[in-house]
């Protein structure tokens, strides 16, 4: 809560001239244009990300940055036509896709199904009849991750998993290649299991023919050949990568690793298990580096894929608590240095991760109200 100091300092900054205050204003002169309030100035580099976010078309990232530069400047009439620009882009990106989920279930397509309805949960993830049919309509599809060797062509891979050649269309569409694709070697690609037709390495081989008594004596004297091994399961370097960055805390290098394995086969348990040890080891590291923004982020990030991992809770809980504090401390400290518009934006941040803070909006209103007073009597 504002001290009984600022209190008084309130009442001096409203009865006190303009020219001795440090709160910039939009005023001009003859020879140089009106700066723009700070308010604005705080909004404006989460416009610009928005903006980029959109062309590049991450919708979800670009709605967050609006609604960023919103909180910090609810007059921000760019920010909130932006905002309702992008929502609408994301319910017709929704829509779209939903209907294209529906219209490969119906024809059996599985996978297909499947990647649609993943991206409507990639553009809402609270989109609860994506959610639905992914839970009870769409079938568990496995994948084995093949990582592309010299030589390596769709339908060489066809027939070693399908042991035959013409289901190279099942691989190339599931991985979105180009028409006429050209493997390249260290690419991984996945090689996705076709309901009702197992791996071709998986299947068992026909039981043999009752033997004759010749054929006995015969089997006797030369054992049957043993049954080919079953290829081992590809290792992607990357992970192995990954794995020697997190020993030796380098968390964000092995997430760029670890991104780029699930970029071409979301499904990879390693990867998605080693994901989560990256974000929880960086943003712990953040914590204790007194970087509460940025573990925020990462911890949030973190109980968005594994809502009870380790004590990612409770480390959640500890960096946002700091944020808030650390948040609400430098707004204190712009209103005892009478920049009024970043005090505001400090508290208004505050507001965004803790609504129910006790003094912040207390603190916004009397900041604005100074403002307002100050303003009226500059006009007069």
């Amino acid at each position: 809560m504002i001290v009984r100091g600022l209190a008084t300092a309130a009442l001096a900054l409203a009865l006190g001239a303009c020219a001795s205050l440090g709160v910039t204003t939009t005023t001009g002169t003859a020879d140089r244009p009106p700066a723009p309030p700070p308010r604005t100035t705080f909004a404006t580099p989460h416009r610009e990300r928005a903006e980029t976010f959109r062309r590049e078309g991450d919708l979800r990232r670009a709605l967050d940055e609006w609604k960023i530069a919103l909180t910090i400047d609810p007059s921000d009439a760019v920010a909130r036509e932006g905002a309702a620009k992008v929502q609408a882009e994301i319910d017709a990106g929704v829509a779209t896709r939903l209907k294209q989920g529906r219209e490969a279930l119906a024809r059996g397509a599985q996978l297909d199904a499947r990647r649609h309805f993943l991206a409507v949960l990639a553009l809402d993830p609270a989109n609860k009849v994506a959610f639905d049919a992914l839970r009870t309509e769409v079938r568990d599809v496995r994948f084995i991750s093949h990582t592309v060797r010299a030589g390596d062509t769709l339908a060489s891979l066809a027939l070693r998993y399908y042991g035959d050649r013409s289901r190279s269309e099942v691989i190339w569409e599931v991985n979105q290649l180009s028409r006429n694709p050209r493997l390249t070697p260290g690419m991984v690609v996945r090689i996705p299991e076709i309901p009702g037709l197992p791996f071709a390495h998986e299947r068992t081989t026909a039981p043999a023919a009752p033997a004759t008594p010749t054929d006995s004596a015969r089997t006797a004297a030369t054992p049957p050949p043993a049954p080919e091994a079953a290829p081992p399961p590809e290792v992607d370097p990357r992970l192995a990568e990954a794995r020697d960055a997190m020993d030796k805390g380098e968390y964000t290098m092995a997430l760029a690793d670890i991104e780029q394995v699930l970029a071409a086969n979301p499904r990879n348990t390693e990867g998605t298990d080693l994901k989560k040890a990256a974000l929880y080891g960086l943003g712990k590291a953040q914590l204790n580096e007194r970087k509460f923004d940025e573990s925020y982020q990462t911890l949030t990030q973190l109980t968005r894929l594994a809502p009870n991992y380790e004590d990612s809770p409770a480390l959640l809980q500890q960096a946002r608590t700091r944020l808030v504090q650390q948040r609400y401390s430098e707004g204190l400290r712009y209103y005892r240095e009478e920049k009024l518009e970043e005090a505001i934006a400090e508290w208004r941040a505050v507001l965004v991760l803790d609504p129910r803070h006790p003094s912040a909006r207390k603190n916004i209103e009397q900041a604005e109200r100074i403002l307002k007073q100050l303003e009226e009597r500059r006009q007069k």
